[in-house]
């Protein structure tokens, strides 16, 4: 419905020109009131008012300047039958103030255009709320072809727009984006949030079409997620990276509706960039873990830090290079540096990461970075401009050509110290576009250097202590000797669990009258007391069997009796063998093998054609230390020609996930398969076979052959 301007006031409305704005409102005045509408008003009225609807109509005749409005729309304007004088300046005084200008627009434009016309004012009712009325109407041309009347209708459209303000509010007030587009994607309405996010004010979004003023959308899962909601009439929600300039992570919901499509945004980013944090730093807490697991793996020092390289990348670095530090007994005599590790994330690179490794520490200056850090105990970073920084310290050749072609742009490399020194260094290294380590990066690098030089200088001492007492474990041992036509192989491996010596032991020597005895045993418990008791044992035994001729039992018997005089506190097993031959035996490559068994586990014999068989006779007898009086038995047996005997302690059949039974049969199937191999190299694979990577004790394997043919002088224990 036309509207009034406040501004001007002509006191006789008349028709305008048809190329001429309308006439402007009149004030309240003018002719008298009409209060129903002439003949000619009643037939533009029409039959047409839906009085149910509560819709009103109202009829505006140009050339006079008459107005008529039925009974629902002056109710709507708030006219009693007597207040209302029939003109439009009536109905401008209640038009609100701030609506008037954009009423008499409207109907401008209406006018010019000579179609129809729909609008939505308030108006001010005395005593009362101000109302929204929505008005249609159309134009109506006279005989000379310029508008005449405007005729219409209007309704009180307070309840919808308080609505629709309610909504408007609602979602100014959301903390949230949201903005809709119609079906040509051109924007519709746009709320606060959503101009921030999207970094635009509405004025410059609204009628806009979404593809021109986001172009870098084309191509992206916003235009798929879009399309999809549009095409498929269904709600469509995603998340993705909204291109530059926006440049950020969002939540989206699209859901179509009949006018367009609706889209809910967050921006997201922030919420990412915490998930990526906390997962980063999950995952360096893996990697302290990892590499503390894996570097307690090996007691192999150089192994152990080697494992490095491939620990550390790609979390921390790029690419990476291990280096142990050498040092020499003499603190005077300078460390010597070895690269012996290296990793790089792109398996292309890796080659190019060899070659440097194997070439750069000859090339290092002395002012090199390896070297303060090595000089200093302290971590040297190179966080910008690392190619060229490394280069300067690096001697003219194929590392710098090399290193060139890898390219770091930052760098940083770590001491790994051990109880006051430095015993190795890492140099992690990443490319321009990954950027220098983060202060986290850098402290978990830190963290970790800590734990591998703590570990490797552990592996270092256990390596010495071994070492020792792996000298002092053999030195107790003696070479076995045996006659000329029996070869004697043992092979002793001390557990991989401790750096202590144990109490397994053996031993093989010649009696006066020429035989030989051979002996295996194993003192209880794995320490210095075992192996001190192991030692006393096998003298004691050896002095006995010497100086009196015993045979297997009687020299179990007194041997035990010795322990029980000196108070010796401890128990043992034993097996004791003695060869028998005559010069007719001898002759026919025979033996005679008499045995004692104290609690020991029995032998194994491979005959002659390869068959493995246990070494029956007598139950075994009690283990030393238990009873000195003990009674002991025992048995014989004649072994033939290329005959072997094996001896071994339980540590070679036991293991915390198998039975004694189960070993014992695997190391049946594994001597028959070794049967005819040369006696040393059986000895090497029944261990190789039967023993795991870290034995959990100590073990020993003894074996004896008969062989007539090729005289063999004794052979050397390994």
């Amino acid at each position: 419905m036309p509207g009034s301007r406040s501004d001007l006031e002509p006191s006789e409305p008349t028709a305008p020109a048809a190329a001429t704005p309308p006439v402007p409102l009149p004030r309240a005045g003018g002719p008298a009131p009409v209060t129903a509408p002439a003949p000619s008003l009643a037939s533009a009225l029409g039959a047409g008012a839906v009085e149910s609807a509560q819709i009103g109509t109202y009829a505006w005749d140009l050339t006079t300047g008459e107005l008529a409005l039925d009974e629902q729309l002056m109710a709507v304007f708030g006219f009693g039958s007597d207040e209302f004088d029939g003109t439009i300046g009536a109905v401008g005084e209640r038009l609100h103030p701030h609506d008037r200008p954009r009423v008499a627009r409207a109907f401008e434009l209406a006018v010019e255009s000579q179609g129809y016309l729909e609008i939505e004012f308030r108006v001010l009712v005395p005593h009362g709320d101000a109302r929204w009325v929505l008005a249609r109407g159309r134009l109506v041309q006279g005989s000379d072809g310029r508008p005449a009347r405007a005729v219409g209708a209007a309704f009180d459209a307070t309840a919808r727009q308080q609505g629709e303000a309610r909504t408007a509010r609602l979602l100014e007030a959301m903390p949230t984006a949201f903005f809709s587009v119609d079906a040509e994607w051109r924007f519709t309405y746009v709320n606060s949030e959503a101009e921030q996010l999207l970094r635009r004010p509405r004025e410059e979004l609204l009628g806009g079409t979404l593809w021109e003023l986001f172009p870098e959308t084309r191509g992206t899962a916003f235009e798929t997620g879009y399309l999809r909601a549009a095409h498929t009439g269904e709600t469509v929600g995603f998340e993705a990276h909204h291109p530059a300039p926006l440049d950020a992570i969002f939540e989206v919901r699209a859901w179509p509706g009949p006018d367009g499509l609706a889209v809910y945004l967050q921006d997201v980013t922030e919420r990412h960039r915490a998930q990526r944090a906390s997962e980063h730093s999950a995952r360096l807490e893996r990697l302290k873990a990892q590499v503390t697991d894996r570097l307690t793996e090996t007691l192999d020092a150089e192994q152990s830090v080697s494992r490095l390289a491939t620990l550390l990348v790609p979390t921390l670095a790029d690419w990476c290079i291990v280096t142990v530090v050498d040092h020499a007994d003499d603190p005077a005599t300078p460390p010597v540096m070895r690269d012996v590790g290296f990793a790089h994330r792109d398996a292309r690179l890796l080659p190019l990461v060899a070659r440097y490794a194997g070439r750069r520490l000859e090339s290092l200056r002395d002012d090199s970075y390896v070297e303060r850090s090595l000089r200093t105990a302290q971590v040297v970073e190179v966080r910008s401009g690392a190619t060229e920084a490394v280069r300067a310290v690096l001697a003219p050749g194929e590392a710098r050509d090399v290193l060139t072609r890898l390219a770091p742009g930052s760098g940083a490399v770590l001491p790994l110290r051990g109880r006051g020194r430095t015993l190795a260094l890492v140099s992690l290294f990443n490319g321009p576009g990954r950027g220098p380590m983060t202060r986290q990066e850098l402290r978990a690098a830190q963290d970790i250097a800590g734990r591998a030089g703590l570990a490797l200088d552990n592996a270092r001492l256990y390596r010495q202590q071994r070492h020792l007492a792996e000298e002092l474990q053999r030195s107790l041992l003696a070479e076995p000797a045996g006659p000329e036509h029996v070869q004697i192989v043992a092979r002793y491996v001390p557990a991989a669990e401790a750096a202590e010596v144990g109490g397994d032991w053996y031993d093989a020597f010649p009696q006066r009258n020429g035989d030989t005895v051979v002996v295996i045993g194993d003192v209880l418990g794995h320490d210095s007391a075992a192996a001190a008791t192991m030692g006393q044992l096998r003298a004691a035994l050896r002095g006995i069997a010497v100086a009196t001729g015993a045979g297997p039992a009687e020299l179990l018997g007194v041997v035990d009796q010795t322990m029980h005089t000196l108070r010796t506190p401890t128990m043992a097993t034993a097996f004791v063998a003695r060869l028998e031959h005559s010069c007719e035996q001898a002759a026919r490559g025979e033996a005679t093998v008499r045995w004692s068994n104290a609690g020991h586990p029995s032998p194994l014999l491979i005959g002659p054609d390869g068959r493995v068989e246990d070494v029956v006779g007598v139950r075994p007898d009690l283990l030393l230390g238990v009873d000195p009086d003990a009674t002991r038995s025992e048995a014989t047996r004649t072994l033939q020609p290329g005959a072997t005997l094996v001896l071994f302690t339980d540590g070679l059949v036991e293991r915390r996930d198998e039975s004694i039974s189960d070993g014992l049969a695997r190391l049946r199937t594994t001597l028959e398969e070794l049967a005819g191999r040369d006696l040393e190299d059986l000895c090497d694979q029944v261990v190789a076979r039967m023993l795991p990577s870290r034995p959990q004790d100590d073990v020993v394997v003894l074996a004896l052959r008969l062989d007539p043919v090729r005289a063999r002088a004794p052979q050397a224990v390994r």
